[in-house]
Parts: C-alpha cells; sequence; structure tokens
C-alpha cells in the first residue's frame, strides 16, 4: 500500500516492504557501478535533459565509486546533504544542483517497522521545492502536477529497485 501526501511545497510517498531496513537501505543510498534510482529514474534523466536545454549542468556528475553515498557527494545532477542512520532507520538528503527559481530537496527516509505479516521496513520519498523570489513563487504553483508525477514515478522505481534487489540476493 502506498500513501501520499501532498502541500504546496512538497509531494511525498510511503510504502511498506517486507525486508529489513538494512537491506531497503543498501538500495536506497547504493553507489558503485550498475544504475541508480537518483541517477537514473526516467524523471530525472528528463530533469537533466531539461536542465542542459537551459545552459544547465544537467546529469554531470556519475554515481561516486563506493558502496553507499556519503554526505558531500555528487551523483547525476544531486549533491548529498545527508546519507546515513537516524533514530529507527537511516535517512539520505540529496539536493538538485540545476538551473530552478528556487532549491529542489528529495529526501528519503528508511524506518524499520512492524506489520502483520513480521517485520518489514517503511520507505518515505519527499520532494521539496523552497522558492526564491516571485519567479519562484509562481513556479511553485506552476511545477505542482510536475512534481507529482516526479514523485510518483520516482517512488515506483526505487520500490521496483528495492524488490528486485530482495528478490536477487534470495531474500
Amino acid at each position: 500500500m502506498v500513501s501520499t501526501g501532498i502541500s504546496l511545497h512538497s509531494s511525498r510517498r510511503v510504502s511498506t516492504v517486507p525486508l529489513g531496513p538494512d537491506e531497503v537501505w543498501a538500495v536506497v543510498a547504493g553507489a558503485g557501478p550498475g544504475r541508480h534510482w537518483y541517477a537514473d529514474a526516467a524523471p530525472f534523466v528528463l530533469r537533466g535533459a531539461i536542465d542542459r536545454a537551459v545552459l544547465g549542468g544537467g546529469r554531470r556528475w556519475p554515481v561516486p565509486d563506493g558502496p553507499l553515498l556519503r554526505a558531500g557527494d555528487r551523483a547525476g545532477f544531486w549533491v548529498v546533504r545527508a546519507a546515513g542512520d537516524r533514530p529507527g532507520g537511516h535517512r539520505l538528503v540529496l539536493e538538485a544542483a540545476v538551473r530552478a527559481p528556487g532549491t529542489v530537496t528529495l529526501t528519503v527516509l528508511v524506518t524499520g517497522v512492524g506489520t502483520a505479516a513480521g517485520p518489514g521496513t517503511e520507505i518515505d520519498l519527499q520532494v521539496r521545492l523552497d522558492p526564491r523570489g516571485v519567479l519562484g513563487a509562481a513556479y511553485l504553483l506552476a511545477d505542482l502536477p510536475a512534481r507529482e508525477a516526479v514523485v510518483e514515478l520516482t517512488h515506483r522505481r526505487l520500490v521496483t529497485d528495492v524488490t528486485h534487489a530482495a528478490a536477487g540476493s534470495g531474500a
């Protein structure tokens, strides 16, 4: 089941998967070779192309080597602001380095939960736009439908990647 949340500044999706938090975190913050949801999800590929068209950097940074993203890393068009443990789970905070009239932040919280079927993990993905100036305020309203689509498609991709990784590991 997916729950949704929307406000003028943010859009959010929350799902629970029947896996442990560390298994989920390995996909959420996974780095190194291969495909990664935060760099390769269709909405981010499209956003990178749009950014290049308006003379931005696009998806300029390769995914870093190593098993997990760390604060300060750069991947795709994201700068990792936080990546690590928090009470009850893990947190990843990415800030978009794209041309936009404000700051775009993507946050994923990974939290261990108990379910009727046993242990599980909640994946909480949120995209937030903090506008800058009059143009940013206008963009905030115009961007809402697109932001909802981005969050929905990205959340689906993340949950799919998590479940495929678990199936591949025999979990």
